[in-house]
């Protein structure tokens, strides 16, 4: 399976966080899995980053490259068939991160890592 985290479900990944679920862990860890990191996520992160909100130990720009390796977890790039196809979602979720991933997910045939159920009123496929 292909399988692409939000940013969330990254970051509770490689802190080992107790959010994680029992059923995501072992999906990550699965080695038949494909696992990605959407460079949209990278810049969720960059942007909450520079708010001061997402607090990290050193700068996006180092910490996320080095974390998605440490971790076996591949970049996925926004192309531009994933972005345009964002016309074609109804407004369900106002998060545009998360509606790009979904867009990505759609395009890409990937199953998205993520507790967040708004996402689950999308024609995507989700695990938690």
């Amino acid at each position: 399976m292909r399988l692409l985290l939000d940013t969330a479900t990254f970051l509770w990944i490689i802190n080992d966080a107790p959010e994680l679920s029992a059923y995501a862990r072992e999906s990550f860890v699965d080695p038949g899995n494909e696992v990605y990191l959407s460079s949209v996520s990278a810049w969720e992160m960059a942007i909450k980053y520079a708010l001061g909100r997402l607090p990290l130990p050193e700068p996006p720009a180092r910490f996320v490259p080095i974390q998605r390796k440490q971790h076996g977890i591949d970049s996925l790039q926004l192309d531009e068939e994933a972005a345009l196809h964002l016309t074609r979602l109804p407004l369900l979720h106002k998060d545009p991160f998360d509606r790009m991933l979904i867009c990505q997910a759609m395009v890409h045939d990937l199953v998205i890592l993520t507790p967040d159920e708004l996402v689950n009123q999308y024609p995507v496929r989700t695990m938690w």
